[in-house]
């Protein structure tokens, strides 16, 4: 399945999803009903390299009309909140939202494992690094892959333990890890399996694309695309994405639904 990238918020590196006004929004989320797309990835606070931090309170100013106006006018989407805060993830779920999307897996804050089960929600893992000011702090890998599949197996544990039931895991492509080591993931990718979780990837449009090819974000549609095809083709269940129609191509082509 594709899950569409929102941005609610005016610093998110990839200007295309950002949504100005309700307007934008609705355009975008019509877009969605036409190619089939069935989740949306509202996002009010941006991780792009360089970011700053924003409280609980303004994720949630941002984020209450794009909720509202999608469960009025569009109440066949799945919306996705991405946010680590647990008050956040709280106030969404109680307006409608359908599951969190949480790049920080937990780690600073796991009491958002708790909101998740409270509302019978589905919870993203992504992997990262870091402190919630700095997710892109330098750290350093002896093996990434098998350090991956232990990080992410220790928060599974503990966000089962907390009674959610469904889970979908991410690995966290361009957070805390250098261009080499996403690329060893990559070519890694079929052993994150063995979790035994649907499995997430977000590529689109990353400075792992545009800094291996020499480029630029507005550049990396195609190297996207080419990462895409490739983590479908590997048993990807979700791809998270800003550019519908080359994504829904792949499925086109690969006769997936």
């Amino acid at each position: 399945m594709i899950m569409a990238v929102i941005n609610a918020t005016p610093d998110s590196f990839h200007p295309q999803s950002r949504v100005k006004n309700l307007d934008e929004l609705e355009k975008i989320a019509q877009k969605c009903m036409d190619l089939g797309v069935r989740i949306v990835d509202l996002g009010a606070h941006s991780t792009r390299p360089g970011y700053v931090s924003i409280n609980a309170e303004e994720q949630i100013n941002r984020l209450d009309p794009c909720i509202d106006l999608i469960k009025r006018k569009f109440p066949e989407l799945y919306i996705s909140i991405d946010t680590s805060l647990p008050e956040v993830a709280q106030y969404a779920l109680s307006k409608g939202a359908d599951l969190i999307n949480d790049v920080e897996g937990g780690r600073n804050h796991p009491k958002i494992y708790e909101v998740c089960a409270q509302f019978n929600a589905p919870y993203v893992l992504v992997h990262s690094r870091g402190p919630s000011n700095n997710l892109h702090e330098p750290t350093e890998y002896k093996e990434i892959t098998s350090e991956v599949i232990l990080e992410l197996s220790i928060q599974l544990h503990r966000i089962k333990a907390a009674g959610v039931k469904d889970i979908i895991v991410d690995l966290g492509f361009g957070f805390s890890k250098s261009i080499e080591e996403n690329f060893q993931l990559v070519r890694d990718i079929s052993m994150f399996e063995l979790l035994g979780f649907p499995l997430l990837y977000g590529f689109s449009r990353k400075s792992m694309i545009h800094k291996k090819l020499n480029t630029s974000v507005e550049k990396s549609l195609n190297g996207t695309t080419i990462l895409n095809t490739y983590a479908i083709l590997k048993n990807a269940t979700f791809l998270r994405v800003h550019d519908l129609d080359a994504a829904n191509e792949i499925l086109e082509l690969l006769k997936i639904e």
